[in-house]
């Protein structure tokens, strides 16, 4: 696998992602694991956040400790199924501004269409999270990155909690350059667009719907 893919398999994440894939599990659960598997891979993507020191008086004695450089967060969910993932991080990162990208898929082309894009006015000055639960074809990925990269971003990651081989071969064509975070790689794509054996459809499955 590129080295530009990190599958996170700590057995936490992939308990959990076991417990998404069962068509048993209902509504709420789902709802809240996503969130859950979102805050652990938010743990390791934001791994390479820098550091710096400050000065700090302890009820004991006063040193000198490492606090975040101020750098900037983004997290920039893909409607509407990425939604599901956005409570899950901001509980790690609570100041993390928040970009939305309204996309759906052309049932006939497959292709992705936008309908509602919003941004923070200082996005280009963020290191950006793409959130989306499915990495399937790959055509909201690209084409939600490639709108990023439009406002000047430079710093571009995209976290999904499950991925098809195609869908990684998608982004890493038109965007080599940005990292992709997730917790499982499964066999295939179907004649459909799903990811197959997948877990359903994130966004019926986190909100209910059919």
């Amino acid at each position: 696998m590129d080295s530009k893919v990190h599958i996170l398999d700590h057995p936490l994440l992939q308990h959990k992602l076991t417990i998404l894939r069962d068509e048993r599990t209902g509504v709420k659960e789902f709802r809240e694991i996503v969130a859950e598997i979102a805050t652990l891979e938010c743990y390791e993507a934001t791994r390479d956040l820098p550091l710096e020191d400050i000065e700090v008086k302890t009820p004991v004695a006063s040193g000198t400790f490492k606090t975040l450089a101020g750098k900037k967060l983004a997290i920039v969910p893909i409607l509407r199924a990425g939604l599901g993932m956005v409570d899950g991080i901001l509980s790690l990162i609570p100041s993390a501004k928040v970009g939305h990208i309204g996309l759906y898929r052309d049932p006939e082309t497959l292709e992705p269409v936008e309908y509602y894009c919003k941004m923070p006015g200082d996005i280009a000055e963020r290191d950006v999270i793409v959130l989306d639960p499915m990495l399937a074809t790959g055509g909201s990925a690209v084409a939600a990155i490639q709108f990023l990269k439009n406002y000047e971003c430079k710093n571009i990651k995209l976290m999904n909690i499950l991925a098809a081989p195609e869908g990684i071969e998608a982004v890493h064509k038109a965007h080599p350059d940005v990292d992709i975070y997730v917790a499982g790689v499964d066999e295939k794509l179907n004649d459909h667009g799903y990811i197959v054996p997948g877990l359903g459809d994130a966004g019926d499955r986190i909100f209910g719907t059919k």
